[in-house]
Order: structure tokens, then C-alpha cells, then sequence
């Protein structure tokens, strides 16, 4: 192994025991471990992906990764999917039909990787390197299933804590919008009530929703109110 490559590894896992403290979410991991990952692997450009986060991405990059996560039209993405192992195009393709299905020239050669938690395939971590730069090799995705084992174990860790931490990721600003929104509130409303503008109102969603890992009003009063009242009655008791 090499020293970049355990560093890259104690990086993931720290951020881990710092997540059990209450002190890190999904954002940070990217922000600390794809520069690392493009810098080990020289690549033109790097991610992580959570599958359950897609819906909170903008239009535009949510448009792409429909169709690269496709398994119909991507075999890279199909053989994630069918083998929860690392791939690159060469394993499934041929260079000439990768050219066709992904004819850009900053992805003419790609690798991805399974982010898996419970079984279940939660999330992709992709490479690619431009037309000037050598392919991925065997040895590239030994290195990148190491990677992904931690980042697997990362989330699996991330996703079984209590739900009921997510109310303290919020400011009372923000638990005073979760009720309002419960109650049946338009933003307008919203806003007219606690003294700011609808446009805040509409900020401070997407914060939220950013925070809680959710993608709308529903789900996020579906997990809160139920934890508010919990709190409340035991409080009480």
C-alpha cells in the first residue's frame, strides 16, 4: 500500500469517528476525500455520489447523472450495479463503443467504484481522465475497491445514527420554520409570521433540506415533528 493511499485511508476514517461526534455530514466527506481521490488517481475530474441525494442537486447536474448512472445506455454503470465492484470502460467496452455511448473528451476514460451500506448500493465514487491521459488500470481499481470498503464502512456508520440527532443540526430559526411548514404554511406565510422574506424562507428550505438529507417539505416534517413530540412527552414525563 502505498503512504499517499493509507493517508487517503486514515483521512475517510477519521471523518467517520468525527461523524459519530456529531460534528460532520456527507458535504464535508467530499470536500476532504475528492481532492484526494483525483490526486491519486491523475484525473481530470472526480466525485462521490449518494443515490438518496441526487434529488436535491441542481436540474442541470441532475440531467447528467441520469444519463450516466443509466444501465441501460452506460455499462460501467451496469457492471456497478450487477457486481458492487470497481469498473472502468476498457472491463466492459470497447474503446471505439465507449466513444459512442460517451464521446467527451474529458471522460474519455472512466472508473467508478460502490459506496455500499447494508447491502445495498447507496452511492458511486467516479474518475475520469481526459483523451492525453493513459487508461485505468488493474491496479488503479485494487486501489479504488480499498477506497471504497472505507467509504462503505464510512456510510454505513453515517446512516445508523439516531434520527433524532438530525433536530440538532438545526438552529431555532430553522426549527421554528419545520413547525410552521407542519402546520400548513406557505412561504409567504412563513415569512409574514417570523418577520422575513419569502425568498429566506425558500434559503433556508434548501439548507434544511441539505442538512437533514431529504427532498421535500413531507419527508422532512415526517421526520421531525414525530422526534419534537417524542422530546416533549419524555420532557413531560
Amino acid at each position: 500500500m502505498s503512504g499517499s493511499l493509507h493517508l487517503l485511508f486514515a483521512e475517510i476514517d477519521s471523518l467517520s469517528e468525527r461523524r459519530c461526534q456529531r460534528v460532520k455530514d456527507e458535504q464535508d466527506l467530499r470536500s476532504h476525500v475528492i481532492p484526494a481521490i483525483g490526486e491519486y488517481f491523475t484525473t481530470t475530474r472526480s466525485g462521490i455520489f449518494f443515490f438518496d441525494q441526487i434529488p436535491l442537486l441542481d436540474r442541470n447536474l441532475q440531467r447528467i447523472l441520469k444519463v450516466a448512472l443509466s444501465i441501460d445506455r452506460n455499462p460501467v454503470a451496469r457492471y456497478l450495479v450487477e457486481h458492487h465492484a470497481p469498473v472502468h470502460e476498457q472491463l466492459v467496452t470497447s474503446p471505439k463503443v465507449w466513444s459512442i455511448i460517451c464521446p467527451r473528451a474529458d471522460h474519455w476514460h472512466v472508473m467508478a467504484g460502490p459506496i455500499v451500506s447494508r447491502g445495498q448500493l447507496v452511492g458511486a465514487v467516479g474518475c475520469t481522465r481526459d483523451k492525453s491521459m493513459p487508461a485505468f488500470d488493474t491496479q488503479n481499481l485494487a486501489d479504488l475497491s480499498g477506497i471504497c470498503l472505507h467509504l462503505s464502512i464510512w456510510a454505513a456508520t453515517v446512516r445508523s445514527l439516531p434520527q433524532s440527532f438530525k433536530t440538532e443540526r438545526l438552529t431555532a430559526r430553522e426549527l421554528q420554520i419545520v413547525e410552521l411548514v407542519a402546520l400548513g404554511r406557505t412561504n409567504a406565510a412563513i415569512g409574514q409570521e417570523l418577520w422575513i422574506t419569502e425568498n429566506s424562507v425558500k434559503q433556508a428550505l434548501k439548507r434544511m433540506f441539505r442538512k437533514l438529507e431529504v427532498s421535500s417539505r413531507a419527508e422532512m416534517v415526517a421526520q421531525l415533528i414525530p422526534l419534537k413530540v417524542g422530546a416533549i412527552a419524555h420532557s413531560q414525563g
